[in-house]
């Protein structure tokens, strides 16, 4: 019985601790409109997109930087932000990581990006990534 008990209590422990200690990340968001609204007002802002080419080339963002990195799980993957890196670490934009969908790949980026020195409140992702990306006139031709 003691056991049971001690197990209880460390995992209520754990649980009251996880928001503070790491287990819980918050991610920022950025909506397709405010992305829009940013591009229109001039704002400093860079589109860090991680599609891998063939849908880079297929749809994307004007004036999104290319990195091919997505899924973004590998060393070779994060290397391959290393442009987008570099820029960002030399300028004060926001940073927009778009994603195929804006799930796993987007949330590995953006740890990439703030784990490489960009500070987390200039980082975000675009909220359901490119797929739900509503505003056709904003997209480059298709290469």
């Amino acid at each position: 019985m003691k056991k049971s008990g001690f197990i209880i209590a460390v995992l209520l422990l754990v649980a009251a601790l996880a928001p503070t200690s790491g287990f819980a990340k918050d991610y920022h968001y950025m909506s397709a409109a405010e992305v829009k609204e940013n591009l229109g007002n001039n704002t400093p802002m860079t589109l860090v997109d991680i599609q891998v080419e063939k849908e880079f080339k297929q749809h994307h963002i004007i004036d999104a930087v290319a990195t091919y990195a997505y899924p973004v799980k590998s060393t070779a993957d994060r290397d391959k932000m290393a442009v987008a890196v570099a820029a960002l670490q030399h300028n004060s934009n926001l940073a927009v990581v778009v994603c195929p969908r804006g799930g796993g790949g987007a949330k590995r980026a953006y740890d990439h990006l703030v784990n490489s020195g960009i500070a987390e409140e200039r980082v975000y992702i675009l909220t359901a990534g490119q797929a739900q990306w509503p505003y056709p006139e904003l997209l480059a031709p298709a290469e």
